[in-house]
């Protein structure tokens, strides 16, 4: 009864691997971190940015840090949001920030930073006037300004 339990379970197996069915996903990746919405309000020269962010934050080890608004080449920052903790609990979040000095048709990037990963290449481009679409930024697209202030100088929780 034994070895008809197990050669069952064989050919049970042989078939399944033989039916063309492909094997089991592997398990999935922690969510990379990526700006999903922005939307804008107030006038030219002033506007206020309410930025919907995804990280994989952790805790104050690994969290979304700062939201950032740069030029489309990357040379620029024109207005980082930094965030003062990890936000475990509320994925997807969106937190406000202005003002962000720039006329309704130009152009720019918003992209997220991600304690101790770096900045996502998940990322919205566009401008107030025309709306943002995603974009999937180059590696090391504006990474020195990673360097510029403001930066977080600590992680409340």
């Amino acid at each position: 009864m034994r070895s008809a339990f197990w050669w069952l379970l064989l050919a049970a197996s042989a078939l399944a691997t033989s039916s063309g069915k492909s094997p089991a996903p592997a398990p999935a990746r922690p969510l990379a971190a990526q700006v999903l919405d922005v939307k804008v309000d107030g006038r030219a020269g002033a506007y206020t940015f309410a930025v919907r962010v995804q990280s994989p934050d952790t805790g104050c080890e690994r969290y979304a840090d700062w939201w950032e608004v740069v030029t489309p080449d990357g040379s620029k920052l024109l207005y980082r949001r930094v965030l003062l903790h990890a936000h475990t609990r509320e994925q997807p979040f969106t937190r406000s920030g202005g003002p962000v000095l720039i006329d309704p048709d130009t152009e720019v990037v918003v992209r997220v930073h991600v304690k101790p990963l770096g900045y996502a290449a998940n990322a919205l481009k566009g401008s107030v006037a025309t709306g943002f679409e995603p974009v999937v930024l180059p590696q090391g697209f504006g990474a020195k300004l990673a360097e510029s202030g403001p930066l977080p100088t600590s992680c409340w929780f």
